[in-house]
């Protein structure tokens, strides 16, 4: 399951960066906000708006976080603000807030169903949160989903992470944007942890979620690009294969517009 070696990181780079640039001033906004995980895609999706020169903040919004996915999202951010003077920082801890929605809202006895509507829940929280700090300052909310996550297994809370005025790496596979961090800099901190969506309080990590590695679900994504079907495939090839169709068929309603009624005309 081979990666793409041959994306220009350099030139990709500028042109994500031109891509903001043009965008916020057309939009006539004065920056970015971007919610910083400890993760590659956030941490690239901030270096990004920051190479912009306009104003980006970067926003912490821990909900019981384990400690090293605070700490990696630390020292990204440190060194982000030691290079770029654009570049400020706020922590929003939003640990009591989502305590206090857990004690107003009924329990359920299914807790599978329970925890998931918690996990987005706290993306959801985290939404409000970025919203809020672009509306004070007049700026737009940049995205962190990767193509992978946003056009192919849908991993990720509508209207939660999913909620964005934009989104700069949305083109790019997991493993081109491993290759845009590499080329930027980031911490190697965050280059060797293993994925987290850090949504359930635990150490899961995204692979134990989808059942698949992200390379493997980019080849997945490819083959299904290519027209091959499950019967082309066998052993783990064929499971992971199976994976990938299965979350693309059941997250369909995260990738297209909203389903509107409409009403005949003769009805009005």
């Amino acid at each position: 399951m081979q990666k793409n070696n041959t994306l220009q990181a350099d030139k990709v780079t500028s042109h994500i960066v031109n891509w903001l640039k043009d965008y916020a001033t057309n939009a006539k906004v004065n920056g970015f906000v971007v919610g910083i995980s400890g993760g590659v895609d956030s941490a690239v999706t901030s270096t990004l708006c920051a190479a912009t020169g306009m104003p980006t903040l970067c926003v912490e919004m821990p909900i019981h976080q384990a400690p090293s996915q605070v700490s990696r999202g630390r020292e990204h951010i440190e060194q982000l603000k030691k290079k770029y003077l654009n570049v400020e920082s706020v922590e929003t801890n939003l640990t009591t807030v989502f305590e206090i929605f857990k004690s107003v809202v009924p329990a359920s006895d299914d807790e599978k169903k329970l925890h998931l509507s918690l996990a987005n829940t706290r993306a959801r929280l985290r939404m409000t949160t970025l919203y809020y700090h672009a509306g004070i300052h007049g700026r737009l909310v940049a995205g962190t989903g990767n193509k992978v996550e946003d056009f192919g297994v849908g991993f990720y809370t509508k209207y939660g992470d999913g909620g964005v005025d934009v989104s700069p790496i949305a083109d790019l596979m997991k493993s081109e944007v491993y290759q845009l961090a590499e080329y930027m800099g980031v911490p190697e901190s965050i280059l060797i942890a293993a994925p987290t969506d850090g949504l359930f309080g635990d150490d899961r990590s995204d692979e134990d979620q989808l059942g698949a590695s992200y390379d493997e679900l980019e080849w997945a994504m490819k083959a299904v690009e290519q027209g091959k079907e499950a019967t082309d495939f066998t052993g783990r090839k064929a499971e992971v294969f199976s994976i990938y169709k299965r979350l693309n068929y059941v997250n369909q309603h995260k990738m297209i517009p909203i389903p509107v009624c409409e009403i005949p005309k003769h009805l009005k």
